[in-house]
């Protein structure tokens, strides 16, 4: 089942990269919770649709460092290149908890820190 779901945070992150929300939404469970930690918590595809679709900011450009699949968790960790909330560009390093039921992301805890160093990064969510 691992090997699916790790799969299926493939798809969603190339998705991201894309700015292609839906196909995101089409993988979750409609009572999907996504926890950013210190920042926000979304209850629900529809919460996670408006939120998406209210951000006027520029795609992130990240790396997947590795990701780890082990049972109903998928684990992607990485490094990417945003804008902060004053529009300056910043490095980060990031892990998501994908958490699945039934081939569905039930769960999503996505950890964002931010750094001193520069990352190369690729295009990708």
């Amino acid at each position: 089942m691992s090997v699916n779901n790790k799969e299926i945070v493939e798809k969603i992150d190339a998705a991201f990269a894309k700015g292609d929300a839906e196909t995101f939404l089409s993988f979750c469970a409609d009572d999907v919770e996504w926890a950013m930690i210190g920042e926000k918590t979304f209850k629900g595809k529809d919460a996670i649709r408006q939120w998406l679709a209210s951000r006027k900011m520029e795609l992130p450009k990240s790396t997947v460092t590795n990701i780890v699949a082990e049972g109903d968790a998928v684990v992607p960790h990485g490094h990417m290149t945003m804008k902060d909330r004053d529009g300056k560009p910043g490095a980060y390093a990031y892990c998501d908890i994908y958490r699945f039921r039934n081939a569905r992301v039930a769960a999503l805890t996505s950890f964002l820190i931010k750094t001193e160093t520069k990352h190369q990064t690729t295009s990708g969510a």
